[in-house]
């Protein structure tokens, strides 16, 4: 896996009407790119991360990405960038103001999923690269894939999203702005200090946990054995874990900004409303729906499997709720591969005599 950076030294325009003096993005690389005897690709997988991951897919989703997986560098040319306002190593709060060398901190402007998926395009420019093979993304990640397959509709030959929505729910707004909540109750968050929030960010996550998962996968894998115990659930420890993990890789200020500009995403803004913009998406799409998901449950994926001109809807039994997008490899995989082989059929039909 290569490691790089891409360099925008222009000012970057916001939805919010504010800009960016320039924009850095962090990427990676697996493989290489093939081109047919015109120069066009042929063989890119690009991978857009959700809230908390970062540029290296090949790790956080091993399982679908490496030699002989779903995503194969022997075949594939990978490419997963850090999206804007991460933190890791993408232009976000901490990243010093090119004309003050300070961070930005507070002062860090408010940025959407479409402006997310903005910059992704400059950096394909940026690598010559004509025509995407297949997008992919779950959760904010297929946000990012969904906008982008609308800002650049020719781009974009195949789209695969998992547990996503064509507009971000009142439901979701209400699980981000308790986190907010949490994170601002924080008695340090007002300080510009890149530690800022990090206690109220551990207790953001627990919250966020309970979305990602159900009740079902918390009695199945949390629940004590021992009927005595008065404290020190199993399941309270998981929840303590799991924000001190957090803690230790990210940062509230990344946490904060990327939580507003999920609540921002909707694919109809300007564009007519939902139905209209769907319709401009012109790639043949998997839409991917986790049964067990709260967060985004599955009558999101069914609209925008019914309103995305060449969509096939696929649904996965999984007990892990919202993150079986990041767990179900093998199921996710099968269903990839399935519907690539079903759409080769469709294009290549049996010649009859």
């Amino acid at each position: 896996m290569e490691k790089h950076t891409f360099v925008h030294s222009q000012a970057f325009a916001l939805e919010c009407g504010e800009s960016l003096p320039e924009l850095r993005l962090a990427y990676t690389t697996l493989g290489q790119i093939q081109r047919d005897p015109q120069g066009r690709c042929r063989n890119v997988v690009w991978v857009c991360h959700a809230l908390t991951a970062n540029a290296e897919a090949a790790d956080w989703w091993a399982g679908m990405i490496g030699p002989g997986k779903c995503f194969d560098p022997q075949h594939h040319f990978i490419i997963c960038a850090n999206m804007l306002g991460s933190c890791y190593g993408s232009t976000y709060a901490l990243s010093p103001h090119p004309h003050t060398g300070k961070p930005y901190f507070h002062a860090f402007p408010l940025i959407t999923v479409r402006d997310i998926a903005r910059s992704l395009d400059l950096l394909r420019a940026h690598l010559g690269i004509d025509q995407i093979q297949l997008c992919i993304g779950g959760s904010m990640g297929g946000q990012q894939a969904l906008e982008w397959a609308i800002l650049e509709p020719t781009r974009i030959a195949r789209l695969v999203v998992l547990a996503t929505n064509a507009r971000h729910s009142a439901w979701g707004i209400a699980f981000n702005e308790a986190q907010r909540m949490a994170i601002a109750a924080d008695a340090t968050w007002g300080q510009n200090h890149p530690e800022a929030g990090l206690k109220g960010m551990r207790a953001a996550r627990a919250l966020a946990l309970l979305s990602y998962r159900n009740y079902q996968a918390y009695g199945h894998t949390q629940t004590d054995p021992q009927e005595e115990k008065l404290t020190q659930f199993k399941a309270a420890s998981y929840q303590q874990y799991q924000g001190d993990k957090l803690m230790r890789r990210f940062d509230a200020f990344a946490y904060w900004a990327l939580s507003r500009a999920m609540d921002s995403h909707h694919l109809g803004r300007y564009r007519g409303g939902l139905e209209a913009a769907l319709r401009r998406i012109e790639a043949q799409t998997l839409v991917v729906g986790i049964a067990s998901d709260l967060l985004f449950p599955v009558s999101e994926q069914q609209y925008l499997a019914a309103h995305i001109p060449q969509a096939k809807y696929l649904e996965i039994d999984s007990p892990y709720g919202h993150d079986g997008f990041l767990i179900e490899f093998e199921k996710i995989s099968q269903g990839i591969r399935e519907w690539e082989a079903s759409r080769l059929r469709a294009e290549n039909p049996p010649k009859t005599k």
